[in-house]
Order: structure tokens, then C-alpha cells, then sequence
């Protein structure tokens, strides 16, 4: 345990010196200048369970009519008070604010952070698909309007929600284990 006291210390200093300077947290890298170009466009995902999403063209993500974030066209990702909450990257890292990884979105599939192993995917047919800590695959619903270049971006809101559903209903934090799923 001794060798970790200069990490320990070095962590704690960090930490006393956003609460003493009253520091916001640093945007996500390339925020400037932008990510990965998205294609963005009216779409909306009917979940089985849960309240409809639509993405409107101006990108504007809502649930169930209500304002949750906003996605531009250079990958950039602001809640609805337009402070910075993620940038897809050119190389399809997510990465939210002080540069913290928020896991992986491909053209139609995202991973979770820590893990290669996708933990939701959009088939071609528009059926959202989730899969659980096994790996074993459950429907979630149907995207309309997520044809071509814009699936990338649905993927994204998607895997955006996923990030928020476990942050919310899993204590205040997300955990990620070896291999496909989350871990609690």
C-alpha cells in the first residue's frame, strides 16, 4: 500500500484544489474544433418500455417531448443547459468533460468504457438491440428514420442514453467489468 501514497496524495491534492478554487470541469478534447462528423436529421426510437426519443433536425434529442441534450454535426454532445457532456472523436472513442472516456460508437454498434465488446446495436432494419451482462441479445425497440449516415448518429443518442441510464439508476456511478455488459 505504501508505494500508491504518492498517487493517494497527488489525487487528493487534485481534489482539494477543485473544491478550494471552485474549478469547472475542462470541455472534452477537440471541443473547439469538433469530432467526428455526424449527418443529423429527424429520426425517432419507440422503445418497448420506456418513453419515445426523437432527434429533430436541428438535433435536439428529446424523450418523450422533453429537452434531454442536443448533438451538433462536428460530434459534440451539450445538455440542455448547452454545457459540454461529450465528443464522439474521429477514432469513435467518446470522450466527455476533463477528458474521462465514455466508451466506443461505431457506425451502427458502441461498447461501454473499458470493454470492446458492444453493448447495443442498430440493425439494419432499425431495431435497437441491447445486450446484457451475459452477452445474451434484447430487443429495445424500433429507429425510424436512421437510414445511412445517419444511423452514426442515433448510435450515438443511444449509447448516450445507455451512459445515463446507468449513471441514474446504478447509485451514482458506472461501473464496467472484463468482458460484454456492465458490472454492479
Amino acid at each position: 500500500m505504501r508505494r500508491f501514497a504518492p498517487l493517494a496524495q497527488a489525487l487528493a491534492a487534485a481534489a482539494c484544489a477543485v473544491v478550494f478554487m471552485g474549478c469547472a470541469p475542462n470541455p472534452p478534447p477537440r471541443w473547439v474544433e469538433g469530432g467526428a462528423p455526424l449527418v443529423i436529421g429527424a429520426a425517432r426510437w419507440d422503445r418497448e418500455d420506456e418513453d419515445s426519443i426523437e432527434i429533430t433536425a436541428t438535433g435536439e434529442v428529446l424523450e418523450d417531448g422533453d429537452p434531454v441534450f442536443l448533438v451538433d454535426r462536428a460530434g459534440r454532445v451539450v445538455d440542455d443547459d448547452r454545457e459540454p457532456v461529450a465528443i464522439l472523436l474521429p477514432d469513435g472513442h467518446v470522450a466527455g468533460p476533463d477528458n474521462v472516456l465514455l466508451g466506443r460508437v461505431g457506425h451502427n454498434n458502441a461498447a461501454p468504457p473499458g470493454s470492446a465488446a458492444a453493448w447495443l446495436t442498430i440493425l439494419p432494419n432499425g431495431q435497437a438491440v441491447v445486450f446484457d451482462s451475459d452477452g445474451e441479445r434484447e430487443a429495445d425497440g424500433v429507429w425510424r428514420g436512421c437510414d445511412g449516415p445517419k444511423r452514426r448518429t442515433c448510435t450515438l443518442v443511444m449509447h448516450m442514453l445507455r451512459m445515463r441510464y446507468y449513471r441514474d439508476h446504478r447509485g451514482g456511478g458506472v461501473t464496467f467489468g472484463v468482458g460484454v455488459g456492465v458490472g454492479l
